[in-house]
């Protein structure tokens, strides 16, 4: 049995009571126990501190990679980091939140399982209601502004797109929206979404936006709209190969056109020259005519009698048959000038 001294609470001193008509043993003191918790402590302090240390070292450097930006918050003041690897911060001091600033996407009127929303249904200028959905692509332009100018950067886009396709939308008439306007139509919204977006300046930047499809909400108008663009789309191929003929004819025509325009211009030289060497001629026949006005009478009658007939022969000898004469076929007309004046005086006697 043990009885214990609580005379001295809380110093080391006590003594063991011995049954009754035994000795009282001595107190063997106690070493291992408080010696041992201290070390486990001292090991215990060391980890945490050791562990505290890996954790800082590994808090103070973090990577960005190209496709990413970074924000570094310093006590509330936010600063955008662009370039790619490796980078220091202070821990317990800067946050680090990092930006994808690739081309996302954003679809504008139906889900993840491709099925139409309630914003896909619209009202044309005309009175009609129409499905149509869009998809936009955007990026993030500013990291510091896409985090801290608005709670939902993306939100906010999705936000704008639905209005301005609504506005553009409901300034088109139904066909022109389901046929002929779609480029337009996409032209107009991009604009008015950048326009803005730069208003807000909520640091996203659009790239595209695009019509993926346009329906009437209902089946019958939806056969009634494909028979109009299949009608159109004949017309289209009507057109197209009504110019490839008219571009396949209208060179060769040309072509004609010129051929007929040289043939006249070298019957007009021909008709000109002609008419230049006959002027020629008969200003040197009337030169003749003015020298020898008999001769050249005669002259002409026979040139007469020579086209009449050309293959006729007229020789015309003396009463005598001392001299003769060879009227058919004519000798040049530059040779009557060596015709002496004996002869000329015997044709104007014979006349």
């Amino acid at each position: 049995m043990f009885q214990f001294n609580f005379g001295n609470r809380f110093g080391k001193n006590y003594r063991e009571v011995p049954p009754e008509g035994g000795e009282e043993q001595p107190r063997q003191k106690k070493w291992g126990r408080g010696s041992g918790a201290k070390h486990v402590k001292k090991a215990a302090a060391g980890i945490v501190i050791a562990l505290i240390a890996v954790f800082l070292a590994s808090s103070c450097w973090y990577t960005i990679q190209e496709e990413e930006q970074a924000v570094v918050c310093t006590f509330g003041t936010p600063k955008a980091v662009t370039e790619p690897g490796l980078h220091f911060k202070i821990p317990l001091v800067q946050t680090v939140t990092k930006v994808n600033t690739t081309i996302q996407g954003l679809s504008v009127g139906y889900d993840d399982e491709l099925q139409y929303t309630e914003d896909a249904m619209m009202i044309t200028s005309d009175y009609n209601f129409i499905r149509v959905d869009f998809y936009a692509e955007y990026r993030i332009s500013d990291p510091v502004k896409a985090l801290y100018a608005s709670e939902d950067p993306v939100k906010v886009l999705d936000n704008i797109a639905q209005n301005c396709i609504r506005t553009t939308i409901g300034s088109y008439t139904v066909d022109a929206v389901l046929t002929t306007g779609k480029n337009e139509i996409q032209a107009n919204i991009r604009d008015m979404i950048m326009e803005k977006l730069d208003i807000y300046d909520i640091g996203i930047q659009l790239v595209s936006i695009t019509i993926q499809d346009a329906q009437p909400p209902t089946a019958e108008v939806i056969e009634a709209f494909k028979a109009v663009e299949t009608a159109k789309q004949g017309k289209d191929t009507a057109l197209n190969n009504a110019n490839k003929y008219r571009n396949e004819q209208i060179p060769q025509a040309e072509a004609e056109a010129d051929k007929i325009l040289q043939d006249a211009e070298a019957e007009k030289e021909s008709r000109i020259n002609e008419a230049e060497g006959q002027v020629a001629r008969f200003n040197s026949m009337y030169e003749e005519y003015v020298k020898y006005p008999a001769i050249t009478r005669q002259r002409m009658f026979y040139e007469a009698m020579e086209d009449v007939l050309p293959d006729m022969k007229v020789i015309i000898e003396g009463g005598n048959g001392s001299q003769v004469q060879q009227l058919l076929p004519l000798e040049p007309f530059s040779s009557m000038e060596s015709t002496n004046s004996g002869e000329t005086e015997a044709v104007e006697n014979g006349q």
